[in-house]
């Protein structure tokens, strides 16, 4: 052969493979024989020996184990369609392959939602031959991982979508973006806000949302402090669970200043107790304008009673649904989690209550104007918004 063959190392994957091939009964004789000789040769059996095991000539054995150094396994196992060509599958079997992997497992009658490797390569071993591609009833998990790659399929794994169920997502998305729009128009070209003449009714922009199921955790033993022996705080992983509590939110979309409110739930109730602490903040000849989604308490009977005790003094703009990410203070929430509740350890729920009342107090001291950019150049902002006013609904 012109080299001498090496010492092979086998995966356990490729190794449980071989183990199969050589127990298989509707394979060849010769491919049996070739797994024997992976199999022998991984182990440090000499090639004088595995010759004498498998019955074969000491050149066919150092044959089969140089084609699977420079090949690999399904090189060393199969014969090539043609002298001095590679084994190929062909595209109608890759076709096959590929077909069975974009369906679930379920739908042939297993268990599981998605194909792992070695449950499609088992299907495909068992059920190749009946659909008349004989030469898949011996394929690898690697090469069926090598199709698989090529074609840029992933069976294995989910990714999620949100189906748009609202008819008229574009306008109320419009009608979202005009607003951040001609809140974008009062600041100058330094980021400042314009001002205003005292006597002048002004509309403020509040982007509110609530984060309910906030957990007081709480841990089972102190925490260990870094020291010269250990890089980083040491935790316990066990903890006790203490509660939840409910942020509401809001953010004053031309100032920044975040407005907070936090409650053991967040019904109606609550949410017309944040109406009221922005009634009491903003002066009375001004308007209040809250983005917001559609959620129920949002537009409940109880609400709505409140809202005629102060007509005019609140306008609402409702994202559609599923367009939560529309709102600006979505990101706020974001930033809130990982600086910090991702983590988080106290000894009772007030203690939670009081350090995000203490975050807002933090951030409030230098606070940040969320702006809003994507798509708003296609937006005329001499455009009228839409907003409710939400009256009483009337008895029948």
């Amino acid at each position: 052969m012109g080299r001498k063959a090496s010492t092979i190392t086998l995966s356990s994957e490729d190794r449980a493979y071989l183990e199969t091939q050589t127990k298989a009964r509707t394979i060849q004789a010769q491919t049996v024989a070739r797994a024997r000789i992976l199999l022998l040769k991984a182990d440090g059996v000499s090639i004088d020996t595995i010759a004498d095991k498998v019955d074969m000539n000491r050149k066919s054995v150092m044959l089969c184990i140089n084609k699977y150094i420079e090949g690999g396994i399904e090189n060393a196992l199969f014969d090539a369609p043609g002298r001095g060509r590679n084994a190929e599958i062909t595209d109608n079997e890759k076709a096959w392959i590929i077909n069975i992997a974009c369906q679930k497992p379920v739908d042939f009658g297993y268990s599981a939602e998605v194909w792992s490797r070695a449950l499609l390569t088992k299907h495909i071993n068992k059920f190749a031959e009946a659909a008349g591609h004989t030469r898949l009833s011996t394929i690898s998990q690697s090469k069926v991982r090598t199709i698989l790659e090529e074609a840029d399929i992933k069976p294995n794994k989910i990714t999620y979508y949100c189906e748009n169920r609202d008819p008229d997502f574009d306008q109320k998305m419009h009608n979202v973006l005009l607003v951040y729009k001609q809140i974008s128009l009062q600041f100058d070209e330094n980021g400042e806000l314009l001002p205003f003449k005292d006597d002048e009714q002004l509309v403020h922009v509040i982007s509110y949302d609530e984060k309910p199921g906030i957990q007081a955790l709480a841990t089972t033993s102190d925490d260990l402090y870094p020291d010269e022996k250990h890089r980083t705080f040491s935790r316990d992983y066990e903890y006790k669970r203490l509660g939840t509590v409910s942020l509401l939110a809001g953010i004053d979309l031309q100032t920044g200043e975040a407005i907070p409110l936090v409650r053991d739930t967040h019904n109606s109730k609550d949410y017309i107790e944040f109406l009221k602490l922005l009634d009491a903040k903003y002066p009375k000849k001004d308007k209040i304008r809250l983005v917001l989604d559609n959620l129920k308490v949002h537009t409940s009977d109880e609400t709505r009673k409140y809202l005629a005790t102060i007509l005019g003094r609140f306008e609402f703009v409702f994202t559609p649904k599923h367009g939560s990410w529309l709102n600006l203070v979505e990101g706020f929430f974001s930033k809130l989690t990982r600086q910090s509740l991702r983590g988080i350890r106290v000894k009772s729920k007030e203690e939670l209550i009081n350090r995000i009342y203490k975050y807002f107090d933090e951030v409030n001291e230098e606070p940040v104007v969320y702006h809003w950019k994507y798509k708003l150049e296609e937006i005329d902002p001499g455009e009228a918004v839409k907003v409710e006013t939400l009256p009483v609904k009337k008895s029948s």
